[in-house]
């Protein structure tokens, strides 16, 4: 269980998490959304404690995370946005190095490193250096070298940024599958349809401050669970409804373009984003 205790995060002047409290349980899936400079990745480098807090505390377990509890560290691995591992290296060196980084025995780091590399179905491509991957595979490799030393909370920021559709759907089935088998993760993104179909509960946040926490379907049944996108000469207005027949009633009385949809949890974010 992670528990964030009044979390803030100062630099210089600026304010980037403003006292953050939210309470994550053992096993869960749970998402951090925001527009730009909401404070998601500040948060994740506190929980990975590359960053340290200005105020509050982290406890993990009931624990507090600091950078000298490394038993409390091994508990978790995070995944960046940036692809950081070397060029030259092949997918089998890449995890001996992280091994050894943990002081893993050889024999281990490479049974550990078959069946990752098997469960992320990079086995055939594992003697291809990382600059010869495709940005889907170094992605997978990357969840590969975080899982190596069995952390029990898998922190992804932006994990899919820049794939492509299919690529972005083959990561989606390996998360899942991940948290079927009791990882507790903790994602950021901005794909509203990626933290709809992955995540448990979800937490909003913008300029560093926490808006509200609740399952992706009661965000949009409190929102309104049927949308109608009607277009005039500025663009697209959408409304929302809380029952078929309300937005039906409001469609007969429009005479321009108009759709009915089902509200998603991107309709979500971008109300949330306009009262601000």
């Amino acid at each position: 269980m992670i528990e964030i205790r009044n979390l803030t995060k100062q630099f210089g002047d600026f304010t980037a998490v403003d006292g953050l409290n939210l309470r994550i349980e053992t096993g869960e899936f749970f998402g951090l959304l925001g527009p730009n400079g909401a404070g998601k990745t500040t948060t994740i480098g506190m929980l990975s404690t590359l960053l340290l807090p200005t105020t509050g505390e982290i406890r993990i377990d009931g624990e507090l995370l600091t950078r000298k509890r490394t038993d409390i560290k091994r508990k978790l691995s995070v995944i960046t946005q940036e692809y950081s591992m070397r060029q030259d290296m092949n997918m089998d060196e890449i995890m001996e190095y992280q091994g050894r980084l943990y002081y893993m025995p050889l024999k281990q780091i490479r049974q550990k490193s078959e069946k990752l590399l098997e469960f992320c179905d990079l086995i055939d491509y594992r003697k291809r250096s990382v600059r010869k991957l495709s940005g889907g595979m170094k992605r997978k490799l990357m969840v590969c070298r975080a899982l190596l030393t069995d952390p029990e909370i898998l922190l992804l920021d932006e994990p899919t940024a820049g794939m492509d559709a299919i690529s972005r759907r083959q990561m989606w089935n390996l998360l899942h599958k991940l948290n079927e088998e009791k990882l507790t993760i903790v994602l950021t993104t901005h794909y509203m349809e990626e933290a709809q179909s992955l995540c448990g509960r979800v937490a909003l946040m913008n300029h560093g401050k926490l808006q509200e926490t609740d399952t992706p379907a009661g965000l949009i049944e409190k929102l309104g669970a049927f949308t109608v996108d009607e277009r005039n000469a500025d663009g697209v207005v959408s409304h929302h409804f809380h029952n078929r027949q309300e937005a039906i009633a409001f469609l007969e009385k429009t005479s321009g373009k108009t759709a009915l949809r089902d509200t998603t949890l991107e309709d979500v974010f971008l109300t949330a984003g306009n009262k601000n």
